[in-house]
């Protein structure tokens, strides 16, 4: 049923114009974003700082904990430290949702060099990182959604820093529910547990940049770092799309 809707929306691109997959507005044939209009392109709310020292949101001026947020604060995460170029709202939800639930997998390019730039522009610590690790998919939800975004995310960022990418290494053993349907308590419960290493010789004593679409509560890359760390790694970074 998945490669048939899949095989419908190849024909309909083939017989109807591009849009904007964002706004759905039509695409001028002069447009190269990558399927995204100029007018939404420049919509994508970027993740400035002073950013936090944990989960690498935005922290607001009245902040009164100076470099960590109040979230933070309250809730230890079990990575290093996270990082994220832009905010999760507005068009680059839209965008997300389209590359995430719709198949739209060539979102992957314009999407990742978003993450490629802000990792130049703030100089995140490529050269002290040894392997790039995306947050897998349970097997089931894999068959459903036919790719994992955070691997093809990770593969155009390795490509470009000349990184090792390891897809195998990670896994989640236990089917969870989606983190969008939960309350934060849920979320921390929901993906406990759920995460282990299948080869620890891969990871031991190596630091690992995990690389996942949202970070929200930062439950499910917190849970994938405490795998990687018990494990034997040393420090997890991780970068995710939006937060």
């Amino acid at each position: 049923m998945n490669m048939l809707r899949r095989f419908l929306g190849v024909l309909t691109d083939i017989i109807y114009p591009k849009t904007c997959l964002a706004c759905k507005h039509k695409l001028d044939s002069t447009v190269t974003y990558d399927y995204i209009c100029g007018k939404c392109k420049a919509l994508i709310k970027k993740n400035v700082p002073p950013f936090c020292i944990a989960c690498g949101r935005h922290l607001e001026k009245g902040n009164l904990n100076k470099n960590i947020c109040p979230s933070c604060l309250k809730n230890k995460l079990n990575f290093d430290r996270a990082f994220s170029p832009c905010l999760y709202e507005g068009v680059m939800k839209e965008l997300i949702h389209e590359f995430k639930y719709k198949g739209k997998k060539h979102l992957s390019t314009p999407l990742s060099k978003l993450m490629i730039d802000f990792i130049k522009e703030y100089e995140l610590p490529m050269d002290c990182l040894d392997v790039i690790i995306p947050v897998p998919l349970h097997k089931s939800r894999l068959r459903e959604r036919e790719f994992n975004q955070a691997q093809t995310l990770g593969s155009h960022i390795a490509a470009e820093f000349n990184k090792l990418i390891n897809s195998e290494v990670l896994i989640r053993h236990r089917k969870t529910k989606t983190q969008a349907e939960l309350a934060l308590h849920s979320r921390l419960n929901n993906v406990r547990d759920s995460f282990s290493v299948a080869k620890e010789a891969d990871i031991k004593n190596k630091n690992i940049l995990l690389i996942d679409d949202v970070l929200t509560t930062g439950a499910t890359s917190s849970e994938a770092a405490a795998a990687l760390k018990k494990s034997g790694a040393n420090i997890v970074f991780v970068l995710s799309l939006a937060n």
